[in-house]
């Protein structure tokens, strides 16, 4: 029984359902905030969906300020600009709306107002963490606008260190959202490249997790779900955005994905991360590119598992069958086949490939892959994902 330890966390209070924006303003009342931060994405800023929103927040007579000086992939200066304005205004919470950059980003920066060291000194490596001062925490209002990362029930963010492009996760308990308003009404504005690189984010995190080696059976269950509801509703959310039921089911899987990942996540991830840093690409759909060549890597460790999951979710053929459903759902989606393609100028002999294994191997994610993730396993993952070779 020495295997079968564990330590489960699950999300915060989530009001879900088509329409529960309304309930914004209800929202901050109950949460004590009375001044919040409302932190978004620039291209998000600029759409009827924030208007309506800080609406609602006038007509409540609720005091607010907007920032939304946020890159896709969020870096260091994106956090101390919306730290400056938080203070400035003297804000109590924040309302971090958008999709994982935003959602991230305003975690943040609730979070690092009013810490005294440095944001790097609370990476999530051990007990890190409990050199903040917790009491010192802005509570959070998480309203997610795609469908992929779960950054609303997550009690960690991602932020990249710009001398190094370099990917770190900081984490605190208290990061974790007060309350999430999951309304898939505002998610059918998502462009079909968006709708489809946040899911299959949803699908690389139910994936990883439900492959990650340790005992959380909780976390398998909602990352079985989590995969069917992606396989059975993603395509249709790509085909036909005003598709309400897909979207919810969507929006479901995406907090169902990054509630599983605190079992763990792996090579799809820890390979994503540094790419993402380096070029600038997004973050999910990296991860849709990598999947079938990670999952070729892992198969001696995962095929078992993955063949009752695809038995769960109506695929046949076991392992072979779910490796190509998930081939299937990327040829649908549009996904790039390879690095070459998705990113212009990535080239087969890239100088960068040696930088990019060595960052993969440290990511704090590869420790989740059910192979061990070497230098040499990271560059043939990535001459793979070159060649197209599975």
């Amino acid at each position: 029984m020495t295997n079968l330890v564990s330590k489960w966390n699950y999300p915060t209070t989530i009001r879900f359902g088509a329409g529960r924006i309304a309930e914004l303003p209800e929202v901050l009342k109950d949460t004590g905030i009375a001044n919040p931060l409302f932190v978004t994405d620039p291209g998000l800023a600029k759409l009827p969906v924030v208007a309506s929103t800080l609406k609602l927040l006038e007509d409540a007579g609720v005091a607010h300020g907007v920032f939304s000086d946020v890159k896709p992939n969020p870096v260091e200066s994106n956090l101390y600009a919306g730290v400056e304005v938080f203070k400035a205004g003297r804000h109590d919470g924040v309302i971090a709306f958008g999709g994982g950059s935003a959602l991230d980003l305003g975690k943040l920066i609730a979070f690092q107002a009013h810490q005294t060291r440095p944001v790097w000194d609370f990476e999530d490596i051990g007990d890190w963490w409990t050199r903040a001062d917790g009491s010192r925490i802005a509570p959070i209002i998480a309203v997610p606008t795609t469908a992929g990362t779960g950054s609303e029930v997550g009690r960690a963010g991602v932020l990249t260190h710009e001398a190094s492009h370099t990917k770190k996760v900081i984490f605190h308990p208290k990061m974790m959202p007060a309350l999430v308003i999951a309304d898939p009404e505002l998610t059918v504005g998502m462009p079909p490249f968006i709708t489809a690189g946040t899911g299959m984010d949803a699908l690389a995190h139910c994936l990883e997790a439900y492959c990650a080696p340790g005992y959380h059976p909780m976390a398998d269950g909602v990352a079985l779900e989590g995969m069917r509801l992606v396989f059975e509703n993603l395509s249709t959310a790509f085909a036909d955005g005003s598709n309400l039921t897909a979207r919810a089911h969507m929006m479901s899987a995406a907090a169902m994905g990054a509630t599983a990942f605190q079992k763990g996540l792996g090579a799809i991830h820890s390979l994503s991360h540094p790419i993402g840093a380096l070029y600038d690409t997004h973050h999910g759909m990296t991860n849709a590119v990598f999947m079938p060549y990670v999952l070729a890597f892992n198969r001696s460790a995962v095929e078992e598992r993955l063949a009752r999951a695809a038995a769960y979710c109506g695929i046949s053929g076991g392992f072979e069958g779910f490796a190509q459903a998930v081939l299937d759902l990327r040829m649908e989606l549009k996904v790039p086949s390879t690095l070459p393609e998705f990113i212009k100028d990535f080239a087969p002999d890239d100088a960068r490939k040696s930088l990019i294994a060595d960052m993969a191997i440290v990511d704090p994610t590869a420790g989740g892959n059910p192979i061990e993730l070497t230098k040499q396993a990271a560059l043939k993952l990535l001459d793979d994902a070159i060649t197209g070779s599975l």
